[in-house]
């Protein structure tokens, strides 16, 4: 790790000299801060661990005093500075395990009914709700992509895109599938069904980030499915995308324009692409390949929600929450956080092997 550490801090420095060296070019000065400011934290971090490292051989050295007063002081100065050496260090190593390449971007969440017909909809259009105010909270915006309502209010299907700072970085622990229990307002005899939705969460990728050939791709445009009067579109501006090498199926027709439906079902196969690339990677790294949203039974779940109880569980931490109702309305970082920890931690334990 130190070897790492010191590499950078050497970069650092030279990026320093080649800054001053290219005042008089703009463009390569404008890389070379960029460049500089990105590794400026691992660099202050650097510095107080190494302040705190000669403190500590200060304090040892003495320890060999012959003045009592100043073993004391030494030994007081040590049960300070050890476990925050400790600290910085596991710090540092943080900082230096790569960092996912998506966590800042927008992201798109697609969200299906799966087990429980109508309630398992209605169940799909809380979870949209639930992330919407998430967003909401945290000063991001919400664009709908595609829907496929049902008459009461939920959705067999929406897609929606997600715009801010790192949305990525904190819902991508969302993907999978979510169960609820609960009395349907259908239910006349007050028993709790048990329905499913699957999430799943993929981050926005640019035309430069996954390109895909004209001849990969078959298009069809038809005319949207409206309710009827004046809602029916009398132009063909639905679009539906097949990616012929992969077989996956985009259809779009939320928008007015043909144009707009075809750049948002795009937008949508880029993301699921790029997903399917970084699983077919990581399947390569792992013995066991995890699927993002499994295929909706009752039985793959990541996280319960229990009305009857006021109670959401997540399954991957064991951890619940007894405020179904704020949970509901977007409170969901105390999940999140826990996840983030934990792959922090997976991270830092793998890290630590790869130097053994």
């Amino acid at each position: 790790m130190l070897e790492k550490v010191a590499s950078i801090v050497n970069r650092y420095e030279e990026l320093g000299r080649l800054l001053e060296e290219s005042a008089d070019d703009y463009q390569r000065a404008a890389e070379y801060a960029k460049e500089r400011a990105e590794l400026e934290p691992v660099v202050v971090k650097a510095h107080e661990y190494e302040t705190v490292t000669r403190q500590i051989m200060e304090a040892r050295s003495l320890q060999e005093s012959e003045d009592a007063e100043l073993r004391e002081l030494a030994v007081a100065d040590l049960e300070a500075l050890l476990p925050r050496q400790e600290q910085l260090e596991r710090e540092l190593r943080s900082m230096l395990i790569p960092k996912d390449p998506r966590d800042e971007r927008n992201v798109i969440v697609e969200i299906r009914a799966g087990t429980g017909g109508d309630e398992a909809a209605l169940f799909a259009a809380d979870l949209f709700r639930m992330y919407s105010r998430y967003a909401e909270k945290r000063r991001w915006s919400i664009e709908i992509l595609s829907e496929n309502a049902i008459g009461i209010g939920g959705y067999k299907e929406i897609i929606f895109m997600v715009k801010g700072k790192g949305a990525y970085s904190r819902l991508k622990y969302e993907s999978g599938v979510h169960r609820v229990q609960r009395v349907p307002s259908t239910e006349a005899q007050g028993r709790i069904h048990t329905s499913t939705a699957t999430v799943a969460v993929l981050a926005e990728m640019d035309e430069v980030d996954i390109q895909i050939p004209e001849s990969d791709i078959k298009m069809d445009i038809y005319r949207s499915a409206g309710a009827g009067g004046q809602n029916v579109q009398k132009n063909s501006t639905a679009v539906r995308i097949t990616h012929l090498p992969t077989g996956i199926v985009v259809a779009c027709q939320d928008e007015r324009s043909q144009l707009q439906n075809r750049l948002r079902a795009m937008s949508i196969l880029r993301a699921r692409l790029y997903d399917m690339e970084m699983e077919k990677r990581q399947s390569e790294l792992e013995s066991s390949r995890r699927s993002q949203i499994g295929s909706g039974e009752r039985s793959e779940k990541i996280r319960t929600y229990n009305y009857p109880q006021s109670r959401v569980t997540d399954h991957r931490i064991n951890l619940s929450s007894y405020n179904l109702p704020a949970v509901m309305d977007g409170e969901i970082d105390e999940f999140i956080d826990e996840l983030s920890i934990r792959a922090e931690t997976e991270r830092l334990a793998a890290s630590v092997e790869d130097e053994d």
